[in-house]
């Protein structure tokens, strides 16, 4: 019974611790899906290079993230990285199934994979998944479950078991590896030696071992808990946990510092142990992570945590100088007042007040492993809290509050409270005021009593934000609404004998949103246009002097002072602080803003309390905010910035350069002119300062300056013009650090019309220019001498064809005038025809009248010689002379051409060229009329003319064609 009742308890003991108390703060966590960073769920393997790129080994090749980019490489057969390592020159070293080899950046700066599974013994060739990559000096050793394979000068030896080699590592700068019921070996002289054979781990599986002191080694195991290994003796290490150590198994560990290890388990996802084995913290699901099992582990450069989870990657700013505080972790209530009293923290949250004991001789209260209980008749809405006459004073929405210790006792009821203010300099006056619902109540304080006195004015308005002016012995109170109320106070301080209401006819820059405040002991507003104070002496408000170089026109919405006098506000959600100890030439101040707390704090109702400079509180949405501004400010690690990829952008992308250095320095890279037009990625890995980088660019030899400083994490330019260029970018935080600048160089080659080859081409095709146009010129003057030299042949010409128009003229003339009188002597022929014929008719009755025979015979003769003289053709050859030579040897080509023609034709085709009628040839022939149609119709049958043809008009007009 006994043993079952130790047994329960020792349960009990392991179920409370893991859920046990840890630190309140709680470090940022983000988490990214496989969605985001383009990859297989399951990540196997981290690690970081010096530049603080991280790569991680993942389902579907390797994932690198460089602060804004991801990227993902695949091995040749597409397998699972299971294992990453990066070694002292740089390469990339990765292990799957079937693979073995390293990335490492070409000439462009893009990653390739380089095999080296060839220089494995040919029979060895074939293996399982690569779990375990481990360096150590300039041996690489590569683990599977039943070989590792160590590289040494560019040669592979295998060490095979028949059992299982289940973990391999290094240590203490040993190589230890642990085969499966042999036990835990080290490597020594190219061999593996027995280091612990203790029975307890034969058949274990140890997942880690990490240094623990000076001589003794902790070793962690997948399901039997913790164990130490002092030389070759292996201790049990009993620890509270055990049993949450074996039911969640630890997959992998690390040591974060000289007294923390971080445990990733299977379903308990990240546990932070200290030596003693006690849970300090928990990373799970609740607490942002993406799922709880955890596959691999990595604590980066700046000494914070990335974890690969069985689905997706988280990140945990471990080591951040901002966290958060759940007061209660299942409800994450706003909180809306803070306030440290009594070695307590008092958090004031929407449904009532929390407090917690705390070591005020810590630094880092966040730190601090503590439990928040809820204050007694406390529920309800929190407003304020607010340390008077060493009394802690509650402003609730039920009314005004007493606090002692973890109960409240009421003070007054029905009258919802803002806050509460001392009417004395010394915080140790008999009066307090209270801001409600409904104007100022006055509170009294005797023999530690606190007592209410009733209403303080008739001023009928809820005072939120108020303020006590000792020098004009008033109370400042201020509506959003309404504007500024001056309340001056009797001189007993127990009412008010004047109300003032100042509005933008008073000067303000409005009427609305307007907040009052006590900073630097004077009474501040501030206003939609920066800081304003008050001049009694004109009765108006007027801009700061002291506080316009700060703030200038920031609209502000809370203004508070810490014990060292810097100055923290809010404006328009987000947070800052002026800090008057870090100075410079310029100003003797400096602005430093809080931009991964923008959107985070509790819009309306913000609230700040800087208890010291290592513990800051802000209220939050969720929970409240924790700033350990000294170690915020003292920003040890500087942010750095890397070039990521380099794009030539145009009708399709290509990377120029992929963003990886496979030198310190770059060499200008040549371009040609077409691809002109250039896309930067840049990033800084300072992780946790992701939401305060800022960066700024110049691409010298096309921008003159720098740019402004923008949190974009690229840059276009487009259409370069030809030349040398070296980009250059650098990064800062909120605190103003900046980087040194990176930068790369490359140089864009001109167009082909602007190269030397196409100036020596203009040059030539000047030149022959130059000689055509000399040639074009005498060219052109012969031009214009052959066109004097045609002119005046056409003038020659001109005048040869007027002395040949008028020759034509001329000779026109004379065929006319040989036509007259061919027309002439042709009528005379025919009067002398008409003549013959009429004397021969007038003799021919003479002779049959006459009745001498001698007469008549006289007249015969005379008759038959007219008849004679009719036919003689004497006239006619001399016609046909002269007709010839009118018309072109018209006679005579018809003679030519058409040889069947008889004289009487020729005569007829004369006859009608001469256009004579029937009659007139019929004379001429000395034939009837009819006769003439006749030879007119026999003509036209031997000139072999169709029936539609005019024979008048074909003699006339082809004549001269009748060759």
């Amino acid at each position: 019974m006994r043993y079952l009742y130790f047994l329960f308890l020792y349960l009990f003991l392991s179920i409370v611790s893991v859920k046990a108390q840890g630190p309140i703060g709680l470090p940022q966590v983000s988490s990214f899906s496989n969605l985001q960073y383009r990859g297989g769920t399951q990540n196997w393997g981290i690690t970081q290079d010096k530049n603080g790129i991280l790569y991680f080994a993942n389902n579907e090749g390797l994932i690198t993230y460089n602060g804004a980019y991801w990227k993902s490489y695949l091995l040749p057969n597409k397998t699972v990285v299971r294992s990453v390592k990066i070694s002292a020159d740089g390469k990339i070293y990765v292990g799957g199934q079937d693979e073995l080899g390293y990335f490492f950046p070409n000439e462009s700066g893009t990653l390739i994979f380089h095999s080296i599974k060839n220089l494995i013994p040919a029979g060895e060739r074939q293996f399982a998944d690569i779990w375990d990559i481990h360096l150590l000096n300039d041996e690489i050793f590569f683990r599977t479950v039943n070989k590792i394979f160590r590289l040494k000068n560019n040669k592979i030896d295998v060490f095979i078991t028949r059992n299982a080699w289940v973990y391999a590592g290094v240590v203490n700068k040993e190589i230890l590896a642990h085969e499966n019921k042999i036990g835990l070996k080290h490597f020594k002289n190219g061999q593996w030696l027995i280091k612990c054979d203790d029975k307890r781990i034969l058949n274990s599986t140890i997942t880690a071992i990490l240094p623990y002191s000076a001589d003794t080694l902790l070793i962690t195991t997948l399901k039997d808990g913790l164990f130490l290994l002092k030389g070759n003796k292996l201790i049990e290490k009993r620890t509270i946990n055990d049993r949450v150590f074996a039911n969640d198994r630890i997959n992998c560990a690390l040591r974060i510092n000289e007294n923390l290890y971080a445990l990733g388990t299977t379903s308990s996802a990240l546990l932070v142990i200290n030596k003693q084995g006690v849970i300090e913290r928990q990373f799970s699901y609740a607490e942002g992570l993406n799922n709880n099992n955890i596959r691999s582990v990595l604590l980066d450069q700046h000494q914070n945590l990335w974890l690969g989870l069985d689905d997706g990657i988280s990140f945990i700013a471990f080591n951040s100088a901002i966290k958060h505080i759940y007061p209660d972790r299942n409800k994450q209530v706003s909180s809306y007042a803070t306030k440290i009293f009594n070695s307590k923290l008092y958090i004031g949250t929407s449904n009532g007040l929390l407090a917690a004991p705390i070591d005020l001789n810590a630094e880092d209260f966040s730190n601090l492993q503590t439990k928040f209980t809820e204050v007694e008749n406390s529920k309800g809405q929190t407003w304020g809290l607010t340390e008077v006459n060493k009394h802690l004073l509650l402003a609730n929405e039920d009314g005004g509050y007493v606090v002692n210790n973890y109960s409240a006792s009421q003070l007054y009821s029905g009258l919802g409270t803002w806050l509460f203010a001392s009417l004395s300099k010394n915080n140790q006056d008999d009066y307090v005021v209270a801001g409600t619902y409904t104007g100022l109540e006055l509170i009294d304080y005797k023999n530690g009593t606190f007592s209410t006195k009733g209403t303080l004015s008739a001023l009928n308005e809820p005072l939120r934000f108020i303020a006590v002016d000792h020098q004009l012995n008033c109370v400042w109170a201020s509506h959003p609404y309404r504007g500024i109320y001056k309340l001056d106070i009797s001189a007993d301080r127990q009412k008010i004998i004047k109300t003032t209401l100042l509005t933008k006819n008073d000067g303000l820059p409005k009427t609305l949103y307007n907040y009052i405040f006590k900073i630097k002991g004077k009474i501040v507003a501030a206003t939609a246009d920066g800081i304003y104070q008050y001049d009694a002496a004109i009765k108006r408000f007027y801009q700061s002097a002291l506080f316009r170089p700060m703030f200038k026109n920031l609209s502000i919405q809370l203004l508070t002072e810490d014990k060292d006098g810097n100055v923290w506000f809010v404006s328009e959600k987000r947070v800052g602080v002026i800090d008057f100890k870090q100075k410079n030439d310029i100003k003797n101040f400096t602005i430093v803003e809080f931009p991964e707390l923008t959107a985070k704090i509790l819009a309306g109702f913000e609230n700040i309390y800087p208890y010291n400079d290592r513990n800051i509180f802000i209220g939050a949405n969720k929970g409240l905010i924790h700033i350990d501004y000294r170690k915020y400010a003292a920003n040890i690690y500087k942010p750095n910035v890397l070039l990521g990829q380099i794009k030539i952008i145009g009708k399709t992308d290509s990377i120029f350069f992929g963003g990886y250095y496979s030198k310190e320095k770059n060499e200008t890279k040549k371009l040609s002119y077409e691809f002109n037009s250039m896309h930067f990625e840049y990033a800084s890995t300072l992780f946790e300062q992701k939401e305060n980088i800022e960066y700024s660019y110049q691409l010298k030899g096309y921008d003159d300056e720098w740019s402004t400083w923008s949190s974009k994490s690229e840059k276009d330019y487009t259409n370069l013009p030809h030349g040398k260029y070296t980009f250059f970018v650098k990064a800062r935080n909120n605190l103003g650090n900046e980087s040194e600048p990176t930068s790369y160089s490359f140089a864009i080659s001109a167009p082909w019309y602007n190269s030397n080859l196409a100036y020596v081409f203009y040059f030539l095709v000047f030149s022959c220019l130059v000689y055509l146009l000399i040639k074009l010129q005498e060219k052109e003057h012969l031009r214009q001498q052959d066109k004097l030299r045609q002119k005046h042949q056409l003038e020659i010409e001109r005048n040869e064809q007027q002395i040949t128009k008028l020759q034509k003229k001329q000779l026109e003339a004379d065929v006319e005038f040989k036509n007259k009188e061919l027309a002439t002597t042709t009528m005379h022929l025919v009067q002398r025809g008409k003549l013959l014929s009429k004397i021969g008719d007038e003799l021919l009755p003479l002779m049959q009248e006459t009745t001498s025979k001698d007469t008549a015979n006289d007249l015969k003769k005379v008759i038959r010689l007219l008849n004679e003289a009719k036919k003689l053709d004497n006239d006619w050859n001399q016609f046909a002379i002269h007709f010839d030579h009118v018309h072109a040897n018209f006679l005579t080509n018809l003679k030519v051409n058409f040889p069947n023609l008889s004289p009487s034709d020729l005569k007829l085709c004369a006859y009608l060229k001469l256009n004579l009628s029937s009659k007139e040839i019929a004379q001429l022939l000395n034939i009837t009329p009819r006769a003439v149609e006749v030879s007119r119709y026999r003509l036209r049958k031997k000139l072999g003319l169709k029936p539609e043809v005019n024979l008048f008009d074909y003699l006339l007009n082809n004549a001269v064609k009748i060759t």
